[in-house]
């Protein structure tokens, strides 16, 4: 039986920065439009985390019951490593996705936005079908669109309709950074696993492409990403601190390039993740500063 410290691993906290990153973007966006709301930003906050941690147990089930763990390099996965009962993780994915949607509701009801309610469900069944149901989209190689989609565009956009009421170009700038940065994040994971996903069946982007050039897309999603905010920079030229990462790009991306390994990917996902946090905090302090001018 999993220990509650196997069960937080589980969780892979580290994957959390990719999921508030986007509301941060989204209420800095909703700020500049002055139209923060402190509780829809914290309730949007909520939505995201969980859903991002019932994905991560979503994937831990589906990928252990599917024999794709079993020799995968990285954080622990409950039901590859046999500390946990698969239907256990899989209630537990359950339960995070059922307080993400309860959360949702909560802000469908004080923003009257009824709409949202089908972007929810949309959420939800798009995080189990990533690689869960007979027909996993994350095994032919969609994976990196849905986390651009509802890790980018909508955390992002979502967010700053349901303070502001509309939506600008800054948060669409924003949604598609950070959109671009967490796709990166699962791009680099998925390079570490084409050895172990080619052997499994799994097509991910990564294995599609190849390696070289599943490298090469890495290094070109953190670039567009961080230059994009130059589009901002004439009417907020606060925007312009973003380029402040370039030098914490240049690391993971060396690594990247020079054709690291298994192990030896690892730092780049820590040092990815943290990109995404950095992105979003200063893209956020960005907007609110320019928004004195």
């Amino acid at each position: 039986m999993a220990t509650a410290a196997q069960w937080i691993q589980g969780a892979r906290l580290r994957t959390l920065p990719a999921a508030i990153a986007p509301v941060l973007i989204g209420s800095g966006a909703a700020y500049g439009m002055d139209s923060f709301i402190l509780l829809n930003a914290i309730l949007a906050a909520v939505v995201a985390l969980l859903l991002q941690v019932g994905v991560n147990y979503a994937n831990d089930y589906s990928d252990g019951i599917r024999g794709t763990d079993e020799d995968r390099v990285g954080p622990l996965r409950l039901v590859g490593s046999g500390v946990a009962k698969p239907n256990h993780v899989k209630l537990a994915a359950f339960a995070a996705f059922a307080v993400a949607m309860a959360a949702g509701l909560v802000l469908v009801i004080i923003t009257q936005s009824w709409w949202l309610i089908l972007v929810g469900l949309g959420c939800v069944m798009a995080a189990w079908g990533y690689t869960g149901g007979k027909n996993p989209y994350g095994y032919m190689g969609l994976g990196d669109v849905f986390v651009f989609v509802f890790f980018g565009l909508v955390a992002t956009l979502g967010t700053t309709y349901t303070q502001a009421g509309r939506i600008d170009l800054a948060s669409i700038i924003g949604a598609v950074g950070t959109g671009l940065i967490a796709t990166a994040l699962l791009m680099a994971n998925n390079v570490r696993d084409i050895p172990t996903d080619t052997q499994a069946g799994k097509k991910t982007l990564a294995v599609r492409l190849g390696d070289k050039h599943a490298r090469e897309s890495y290094v070109l999603m953190l670039a567009v990403a961080i230059l994009l905010v130059v589009i901002l920079a004439p009417t907020k030229p606060w925007m312009l601190i973003v380029l402040l990462l370039i030098p914490a790009c240049l690391m993971p991306s060396w690594l990247m390039i020079n054709g690291r390994k298994r192990k030896s990917l690892i730092p780049v996902l820590k040092q990815t993740g943290l990109i995404n946090l950095g992105y979003s905090v200063l893209f956020a302090l960005g907007l609110v500063l320019s928004a004195g001018f």
